[in-house]
């Protein structure tokens, strides 16, 4: 009898645990378990203006090969978004008709972006290959982190704002 309460006492916690998830979930919160950004708890903020270089933000990338790829090599969590990732949570970098150039680092406008060397190797050695750069294209984003490993549009080139989630706020996080 005994081991029957502690397995219902054990049901119960999994079904709280569960249910306090999922409304955190569908009231927009998101963990970053990534070290782009600082780790911990975060929340997607609906986006009530256009998206302003600087903003840090949520968002899908769309469900393409290249995704697949990233997500096989293991840069992209497993997570709602078409294709089955989490969103990422990247600085916008880049506006619809800015120029990108891509060399050992990222450019802007002529201006180079802070932080942004581009590598030609991942971690474990594999070879990256970095996007050509040129002109953002209407409704499109270029995303960046200052972390130097990052996954981010120095790779993919610019995305869709179909994938904006909206602004990232963080509510409890901390540097690795």
């Amino acid at each position: 009898m005994r081991r029957r309460g502690v397995v219902l006492f054990l049901t119960g916690i999994a079904v709280i645990m569960s249910a306090l998830a999922a409304a955190a979930f569908a009231g927009g919160y998101r963990l970053n378990l990534t070290p782009s950004e600082p780790l911990g708890l975060w929340r997607i903020e609906t986006l009530q203006r256009r998206v302003a270089i600087g903003d840090l933000v949520f968002m899908c990338p769309p469900a393409t090969a290249a995704f697949r790829e990233a997500q096989r090599r293991g840069y992209l969590r497993r997570g709602l978004c078409p294709g089955g990732v989490a969103p990422l949570l990247k600085t916008v970098a880049a506006l619809p008709g800015q120029r990108v150039e891509i060399t050992d680092h990222v450019l802007v406008d002529g201006r180079p972006v802070p932080a942004s060397l581009v590598q030609d190797r991942d971690g474990e050695g594999r070879a990256l290959a970095p996007d050509p750069g040129g002109i953002v294209p209407p409704h499109h984003l270029f995303l960046y982190s200052s972390f130097a490993s990052s996954y981010d549009s120095r790779y993919f080139g610019s995305l869709s704002e179909a994938g904006l989630l909206g602004l990232a706020r963080p509510v409890f996080t901390f540097a690795p």
